[in-house]
Formats: structure tokens, C-alpha cells, sequence
């Protein structure tokens, strides 16, 4: 099953906060940053507003900062300076010879997002190494970013209960073969085919067809030819905006202790 890191957005707006105030910039000039109003960067500070997915990997990207960073701590001062310091090292590494150069940009490499509104050219030019460098680059702590792509999550076929994957969260896929599929039953993966892209829990490989399922059991099983498979992407982790309710089984687990907790203070009074 594919790591859920649903965040929770408390941290978002007093990051932004401190970047922009560590880096003396006002709210209005960060705002035109990233063609946002300024009450929008006030509201975000102050935790009255949410940024979009995208705003939010925008802002990652202009100041090198991991997405995942941003989601799930407060950054210190020190980090930010850190961080450019690492920042002006890099940029005297573009004045080395080409051979060291080649190989600093090869270890700053970030991930590749496919937007939704992006998903009918990549399956046309998932191969052209031209418009993969025009795709949104992010970065995610992983060891090796070349073998990963980013997904958007288009629909809520795998959203159940206010559980599951959400319209608009991001998915860090690794490209796997489809000969090895029968290894990855019950996981999570985006599939990218001649029709479109979709993403649903693996149920069987059978001769030339691949069998999945959605999490909502309201939509039918999805059957798609092994000739028709273009690439495959294992999910590997989730970075979304919703912070999900604790799921039927949780809720019983939280009753059962409490009735625990209450057997056992009935105990201790006997």
C-alpha cells in the first residue's frame, strides 16, 4: 500500500512567513512572485486561506526548498540560510569545467510533475526528452529523482469515505516493467495507456489483460490490454492538501480502548 503523507497545512503559512521575513521580502513582493494578490500571502500567513498544490510547488522551486519540507515542519532560520549558502556553492559550480558542471546539475535534478491538464500530451511525448524538461520540476527526498515522475490525481474513483487519494494530490510514482506487475497485487498504480492515464489498485495480470479496481466500489473494475500499456508507475508515496478523518476501523479501535480504559478504572475501584 502506497505511504499516505497527507499533510496537514498548519505549517505552510508560518513557513512562507518566515522565508519572506528571513529574506526581507514584503508581502506584496512575494505575492508578484508568484502572481498572487497580497491579502492572499496575509491570509495564507495568518492560516485563514490554503495555497493551491501547484502555488505551493512553485514556491518550493524558487527558493530550492523540498516540498515535503514545507508540508510537514517549521523551518528555522538557520535552514533558510543554509539553504543559501547551498544555493551560491551551486551557482559557482556553473563556472567549473564541464565535466564537474555535468555532473553537479545530474545530482540537482528534480522530478517531473504531469498536471492534469497535461495528461493528453505526455501520452503522446512521454518520450520527448524536450517536453519533459518543459513540465513542472519538483523536489522530493528521494535517492535517485531520474527513476521517479510526480503525478496530479485527476477524479475520486480512489477516494472513499473521505479515505483514499483526492482530485488534485500529487502522486511519486516509480516506473516499473510490465512483466513485473504480478509482483505489485493490491498496489497502487498510474497507468499510463493509448486511451489515457488513470490511477487504480492492481487486481490481476491474465494473458494480455491488465485487471484494475477502484477504492469506491461504485465504479467497475477497469480492464486494459497489455498492448495498449505505455508506462507503469508504482505509487510510492502521497502528497495531498487533505488531512483524512480517521478511517471506520481507527474509530473502533479509539472505542475499543476507551472501554478498556473504563473496565479498567471500574476495576481499580472495587
Amino acid at each position: 500500500m502506497a505511504q499516505n503523507i497527507s499533510k496537514k497545512l498548519s505549517f505552510v503559512g508560518e513557513n512562507i512567513k518566515k522565508i519572506r521575513q528571513t529574506k526581507r521580502i514584503s508581502q506584496a513582493e512575494f505575492a508578484s512572485l508568484f502572481n498572487l494578490a497580497r491579502p492572499s500571502i496575509g491570509a495564507y500567513e495568518e492560516g485563514r486561506s490554503e495555497p493551491k498544490i501547484d502555488t505551493l510547488i512553485q514556491i518550493a522551486s524558487y527558493f530550492n526548498i523540498s516540498i515535503d519540507v514545507i508540508l510537514t515542519r517549521k523551518l528555522t532560520v538557520s535552514e533558510i540560510y543554509s539553504i543559501d549558502l547551498l544555493n551560491q556553492k551551486l551557482n559557482k559550480a556553473h563556472k567549473l569545467e564541464p565535466e564537474t558542471k555535468n555532473i553537479v546539475e545530474a545530482q540537482n535534478i528534480g522530478i517531473s510533475l504531469v498536471q492534469v491538464s497535461q495528461y493528453l500530451d505526455y501520452i503522446v511525448s512521454h518520450n520527448t526528452k524536450d517536453f519533459i524538461q518543459t513540465l513542472t520540476q519538483i523536489n522530493l527526498p528521494v535517492k535517485d529523482p531520474s527513476l521517479y515522475r510526480a503525478f496530479e490525481m485527476n477524479g475520486s474513483e480512489m477516494e472513499y469515505h473521505q479515505q483514499g487519494l483526492h482530485h488534485g494530490d500529487i502522486l511519486l510514482g516509480k516506473k516499473i516493467g510490465s512483466d513485473s506487475l504480478h509482483l505489485h497485487k493490491a498496489k497502487i498504480l498510474t497507468v499510463v495507456h493509448r486511451e489515457k492515464i488513470t490511477t487504480r489498485r492492481m487486481v490481476s495480470q491474465q494473458e494480455d489483460l491488465l485487471k484494475l479496481s477502484a477504492d469506491d466500489p461504485n465504479y467497475p473494475e477497469l480492464i486494459i490490454k497489455n498492448d495498449d500499456l505505455i508506462e507503469v508507475w508504482l505509487i510510492e508515496a502521497v502528497y495531498s492538501q487533505y488531512l483524512n478523518p480517521p478511517s471506520l476501523v481507527e474509530e473502533r479501535v479509539l472505542q475499543l480502548e476507551k472501554k478498556m480504559e473504563e473496565t479498567l478504572q471500574r476495576l481499580t475501584m472495587l
